[in-house]
């Protein structure tokens, strides 16, 4: 009892912990990633702007940023986060690298929800004199709010799986919890009560996810 008493505060401020890295990487992956998914979808060969090159280039660097390893990609940021957080150490200095990781991955399911709109729609905007930033502010964005929402869940749930990593090599939260507590003292249930504790926690922001979109969908 005494044991569960002494782990039970750190075990709160480690949840804490993981949903501040989770929250805060999300809103700026959402900042960042949604319009970089429009831009995507806006200078395909059919977009709304064509622009070969740009295309091509937005379309590799994402590539580049999803085909990555996260658990790579937290060694090869480090430099940037070190410059913008001046650690690499810490639950903020995981901010960094959980943004730059999920913003690609944003990006594409951007993409595309975006794709699947109608053209018939776009097409209409355009023949009534609407211009291009009208037709991505009143077409696409509300017709794919609800692919966007469901995304943006997905995304969300990612970031959940890269702060449990972010942990092992010192960003804290439940990763680092469960390695401290639970592997490195052969404690299979704290170990357990961390998967649990995170089960619980995606369930929860998925259930909250579908239930939006499904509500948006029968607008």
């Amino acid at each position: 009892m005494s044991d569960w008493s002494r782990i039970a505060p750190q075990l709160a401020d480690a949840t804490g912990e993981t949903l501040y890295m989770v929250a805060v990487s999300a809103a700026l992956t959402v900042l960042a990633g949604i319009p970089l998914g429009v831009l995507l979808i806006v200078t395909a060969p059919d977009g709304l702007a064509p622009h070969r090159w740009t295309h091509r280039v937005l379309g590799l660097l994402v590539n580049l940023g999803r085909s990555l390893p996260f658990i790579i990609l937290l060694v090869l940021v480090a430099p940037v986060t070190r410059g913008l957080v001046g650690t690499t150490i810490g639950s903020t200095a995981a901010i960094v690298p959980l943004t730059i990781g999920a913003v690609p991955f944003l990006a594409r399911l951007v993409e595309t929800s975006l794709r699947e709109v109608s053209h018939g729609k776009v097409e209409a905007a355009l023949a009534m004199g609407a211009r291009r930033r009208q037709v991505v502010r009143t077409v696409l964005l509300p017709e794919a709010l609800p692919s966007l929402v469901a995304g943006v869940t997905v995304t969300v749930v990612a970031l959940i799986s890269y702060s449990a990593m972010a942990g092992a090599i010192g960003g804290g939260g439940l990763g680092d919890f469960a390695i401290r507590f639970g592997y490195q003292q052969f404690r299979t249930d704290i170990t357990l009560l961390t998967v649990v504790l995170l089960l619980v926690v995606v369930q929860a922001l998925q259930f909250g996810g579908d239930t939006w979109a499904r509500r948006l969908a029968r607008r």
